[in-house]
């Protein structure tokens, strides 16, 4: 009789079981809101250019919450640049808010400066017998110089409007000697004052 032998069975092979590929995370929006948001904040501190800014963290907080949205829908992820791009984004329009406000007052301030008129009052006293006065206003763009051989006490009052207000006003004393003071004041505060003595002395309250 024969016998029968028992051959082993091969070994049977089995596919090979991969790790599931991750999924890319879906952050476009998101990404994009926290891109906007850093430029505009920059942007938003630097004057004149700052006015790029304002598109770009408007834009920046529009991506960013709708970024949001669709992470609460488990749509998209990287939920923390989300967050920081609509942060940033927020930041940047509060600064541009603020350099707006504060340039409309300082235009507001000009105009208000440029249309406001003053009173100035020249004045000379003194026990100089004979005296040159000169005394010049600046109106804005005009400016006009007058001068005088005056007695004493002499005074003399102006107005001044616009933007740009000033003047002088100088007192020189003749041969005769004698002291000489000068004094400005403009809407009725004083400005300058200046006393000289002596033969052709000269007293001056510039600057004001």
């Amino acid at each position: 009789m024969s016998k029968t032998v028992n051959q082993p069975h091969p070994q049977q092979s089995y596919p090979e079981q991969t790790a599931p590929v991750p999924t890319a995370p879906k952050n476009g929006l998101g990404t994009t809101g926290f891109v906007l948001g850093l430029i505009g904040l920059i942007f938003s501190f630097i004057p004149i250019i700052g006015l790029v800014a304002w598109p770009l963290v408007i834009l920046g907080i529009i991506f960013a919450a709708v970024g949001l949205g669709r992470i609460r829908k488990h749509r998209a992820t990287n939920k923390g640049l989300t967050i920081t791009g609509l942060v940033l984004s927020v930041i940047g329009l509060v600064i541009c808010i603020i350099w707006t406000a504060t340039a409309t007052k300082a235009v507001s301030d000009l105009n208000t400066e440029a249309n406001r008129s003053v009173t100035v009052h020249y004045e000379v006293s003194g026990t100089a017998k004979d005296a040159t006065i000169t005394y010049s206003t600046m109106s804005g763009s005009d400016l006009s110089t007058n001068q005088e051989q005056a007695k004493l006490p002499w005074s003399k009052d102006v107005t001044a409007q616009g933007l740009v207000k000033g003047g002088t006003l100088t007192v020189t004393t003749g041969a005769g000697g004698g002291n000489a003071t000068c004094k400005v004041v403009v809407d009725g505060k004083e400005s300058k004052t200046a006393t000289a003595s002596g033969q052709f002395a000269t007293a001056s309250c510039n600057g004001f």
